[in-house]
């Protein structure tokens, strides 16, 4: 905890009756009913005894923290439970394999039903069998309304060719999920009152251009950390689980491990499948304007061009 929090913690301790001692090395130390609160000066909390989580829960996270993890999310944020949209995508960065974009529709209800699910930020769950999981929960919970958009290898690299943007088609696949889900509203109880996106470009017009005819109908909301709303994160969770899927049936075809990500062993896969296949397997399965791409066929690397960052600042 930082120092107002541990100050309003122990004034609030105080005023309950707590009973204070001494610990080394603490700022303060209390006990009360089945529970001992220890503030170290290191900035540490400790808090021990059977009573611990109805502390936490009922206590120090909606009085202190403001911020919950036990279930007082609702209380302290009734948006959370407002219907709405969430978009997210996965593969983006990603030499092998789909760009997928997933969106999904969420109301009181389901939120509700999710409390004890685990639905997170995808990039918070390492196995992809819990991704699947995950997946299957939130597409048979009732009330929910999904749709994912896959944009396979070669219709990726046939677009990129034509955008020159990796944002505009990002913009794109946004704006076609949320077309897809606005033309299911009849779905959805209550109508929802927004979408909810990253702001992956810097301009925030990129996707409210790229919006169709039922998007424009809607509220747009893009911002930094989106996956933080339980929305995104299901939607990143649906994105990731069709990129997962769809990558192991690219290997089967082409018949080679194709890694995740962007890395050594990445570019190690490339240049053998391109060794074997030539430029033609490569374009079945990779985004091919990435420097990967250009390395495994022994071409010469495009230039660094600076780009700006979702920080604004510039970068080479």
């Amino acid at each position: 905890m930082d120092d107002a929090q541990a100050t309003a913690l122990e004034a609030l301790l105080r005023g309950r009756g707590f009973e204070f001692g001494t610990v080394p090395h603490a700022r303060f130390a209390a006990a009360g009913t089945g529970v001992n609160v220890v503030f170290y000066t290191s900035g540490k909390l400790v808090v021990q005894g059977k009573g611990t989580q109805e502390f936490v829960e009922f206590i120090l996270e909606p009085e202190i923290l403001k911020e919950a993890r036990l279930g007082y999310e609702t209380v302290l944020n009734p948006e959370l439970l407002l219907p709405r949209l969430g978009v997210d995508e996965s593969g983006k960065g990603d030499f092998f394999g789909p760009l997928c974009i997933a969106g999904v529709y969420v109301n009181a209800a389901v939120v509700k039903a999710w409390e004890e699910a685990g639905v997170r930020d995808s990039k918070n769950i390492s196995s992809d069998k819990k991704i699947a999981q995950l997946a299957e929960l939130i597409q048979n919970t009732p009330g929910c309304v999904t749709s994912v958009v896959a944009i396979g290898n070669e219709a990726y690299n046939r677009l990129y060719a034509k955008m020159r943007s990796v944002n505009r088609l990002l913009a794109w696949g946004h704006a076609r999920v949320i077309e897809n889900l606005m033309g299911q509203r009849q779905r959805m109880n209550p109508a929802p009152v927004r979408a909810i996106s990253d702001q992956f470009a810097s301009d925030k017009a990129t996707v409210a251009k790229a919006l169709m005819a039922l998007g424009r109908e809607i509220e747009l909301v893009q911002r930094h950390k989106a996956e933080s709303d339980l929305a995104v994160a299901a939607a990143s969770i649906l994105a990731r689980h069709e990129f997962v899927s769809r990558l192991a049936a690219l290997e089967q075809e082409a018949g080679v491990k194709l890694p995740k990500g962007a890395s050594a062993a990445v570019d190690a896969a490339a240049k053998g499948l391109f060794e074997k296949q030539g430029q033609a397997g490569l374009v079945k399965v990779a985004k091919m304007h990435f420097r990967t791409s250009f390395r495994a066929q022994g071409l010469p690397e495009p230039p660094k061009v600076e780009w700006r960052g979702k920080s604004g600042k510039a970068s080479r």
